[in-house]
């Protein structure tokens, strides 16, 4: 009996070994970068000590999402437009890591639904990974819309974070 149960005891310890040198993915490991869309794309706007930074089209009001801030205040107010009984809340992802923000929601003059607006730290890990990755996803209604610049506005992106400190 003794025999047996040593099989059984090292057969486990062999798989487990096995299995201990195949790693799963993180779940933080950066996902590819997604294509810039065309008339769409990061704007930075500097205005005295406030400053703006939106995915957009050029010249509309069409907004998919805007950070604000003020210079050094190390914290963004974020906005963005919901569609009619959006769930009061922002989720952005990048690269792998993700912030939700909890949102005030006050219907839309501008579209059908609402418009979204909440407070983030400018160092959360998601905003850190948007840096470096250099795009940002919106989660609303189940759906993932990513958000990437075209090469001549990358640095619109940490001119932004920069003036926000």
């Amino acid at each position: 009996m003794r025999a047996p149960a040593l099989f059984v005891l090292s057969s486990l310890a062999l798989t487990a070994t096995a299995c201990a040198t195949v790693e799963p993915p993180s779940p933080a490991a950066p996902a590819s970068a997604p294509a810039a869309v065309a008339g769409y794309d990061w704007f930075f706007h500097p205005d005295g000590r406030e400053a703006r930074l939106v995915y957009g089209l050029a010249e509309s009001d069409d907004l998919r999402l805007g950070m604000d801030c003020r210079q050094g205040s190390g914290r963004l107010m974020l906005s963005a437009i919901g569609g009619p009984g959006a769930d009061p809340e922002i989720l952005v992802e990048s690269g792998g890591e993700t912030g939700r923000f909890a949102a005030r929601s006050e219907p839309s003059q501008l579209h059908d639904g609402v418009l979204l607006t909440a407070e983030a730290a400018a160092d959360a890990p998601v905003f850190l990974r948007f840096r470096r990755t250099g795009w940002m996803a919106l989660w609303q209604d189940g759906e993932r819309q990513a958000y990437a610049p075209h090469p001549e506005s990358e640095s619109n992106i940490e001119r932004f974070f920069a003036f926000c400190g």
